[in-house]
């Protein structure tokens, strides 16, 4: 039972660390009422919440760090029935102005919360996209070591003894590999047997890592297809492309309002970039940058490969738009196409007519 005061409307703000968490709350009015420190533990989250409620009725947690130290409060605020806001932390010229702490910090969060100026739900990861999140790390950091061995393994051949380096020339990389694998140096007491010891682990190394990044690949082919069957559809948008489009939605896309919002997300829309009597407009440069990437790659396979896109290269090309004024033109486009295949429309939703040039009809492509 908590000591409720109900007159009392709650604005609570989260600093988190790995350890600890600190939390401020102010009333609607601003003023400072509490602070408390909390180990970054189950009960310390219980604690944080039931403290929450104490102070009066709690509009909104904001909370820093929702995708990393903050998570598991996240989690368990938004379990509890809580709304929780991501706060971002204090710009730089702030911080110099007001000084740095963690109460300090938790203040600024719920100040943000109450002023309006944070208002981004954060990602839930507990569902399917969590555990494709988790795979697709996993999967990234196998290819990247994997890129680094076979790059060692080829530049160690560039010194290696001309006897060595002659009788694996011209191979392939898989070839290679278990030439390289198969090696039986002996005692690494010449400089001979020593390269072919060093070759052999590599080469074992890259091979196990490449197994490692198929089975993860299998995985995520089977995860993303069954969290967005629409999304893989799309011509250009494979496992690893609708893995990172995925991620960035979350395991909530709906907290994604339009379109527009998951463009913005992307770093696809775009934005102002006016100065006195020059009006012009940039794409976002900001957003999830993963997700960005992808787009970009889908877009350049659909330009090579999706005949409404190379439909469209064409017309807009005749009219002396250049290639990358029509990739911008494409990324915009395409994100409305993926929004609709991760929040899919339901008969009772209603239609909202996004502005577009009416002779464009990349946005119902499939």
């Amino acid at each position: 039972m908590h000591n409720t005061t109900p007159d009392v409307r709650v604005t609570v703000g989260v600093d988190t660390h790995k350890d600890l968490h600190v939390a401020v709350a102010i009333d609607a009015l601003g003023r400072r009422l509490a602070e408390l420190v909390v180990p970054a533990t189950a009960a310390g989250y219980q604690q944080l919440h039931r403290w929450a409620h104490d102070q009066g009725q709690v509009d909104a947690f904001g909370v820093e760090g929702t995708g990393s130290y903050g998570a598991g409060l996240a989690r368990h605020l938004r379990r509890a029935g809580s709304r929780v806001i991501e706060v971002n932390r204090p710009d730089r010229a702030t911080r110099h102005r007001k000084g740095k702490s963690d109460p300090l910090d938790a203040e600024a969060a719920a100040r943000a919360v109450l002023a309006g100026t944070a208002t981004a739900t954060p990602k839930d990861g507990d569902d399917q996209v969590e555990a494709i999140r988790l795979l697709k790390l996993t999967r990234d950091s196998a290819v990247k070591a994997q890129t680094q061995a076979v790059n060692q393994l080829k530049a160690m051949l560039v010194t290696a003894p001309a006897q060595l380096r002659e009788s694996l020339a011209g191979l392939g990389l898989i070839t290679l590999l278990e030439r390289c694998a198969a090696a039986r140096p002996g005692n690494p007491t010449t400089p001979q047997s020593a390269a072919k010891h060093a070759l052999r682990l590599l080469a074992r190394r890259a091979l196990a890592l490449r197994a490692e990044a198929k089975h993860l690949r299998e995985l995520l082919d089977g995860l993303t297809a069954a969290a967005a069957p629409t999304l893989v559809e799309l011509t250009g948008v494979g496992p690893d492309t609708a893995a990172a489009l995925l991620i960035a939605a979350g395991d909530n896309p709906h907290r994604l309002h339009s379109e527009a919002a998951f463009a913005a997300l992307c770093g696809t829309n775009p934005i102002p970039a006016s100065s006195g009597k020059i009006t012009r407009f940039r794409l976002n440069r900001g957003g999830n940058r993963q997700a960005n990437a992808a787009l970009h790659r889908a877009i350049i396979t659909r330009m090579h490969w999706h005949e409404p896109t190379k439909a469209y290269v064409a017309r807009r090309t005749a009219e002396g738009k250049t290639k990358p004024e029509i990739m911008h033109c494409l990324k915009r486009y395409l994100p409305r196409q993926v929004y609709h295949c991760l929040v899919p429309r339901t008969p009772l939703d209603p239609v909202v007519q996004q502005p577009r040039d009416p002779r464009d009809d990349l946005a119902n492509a499939a």
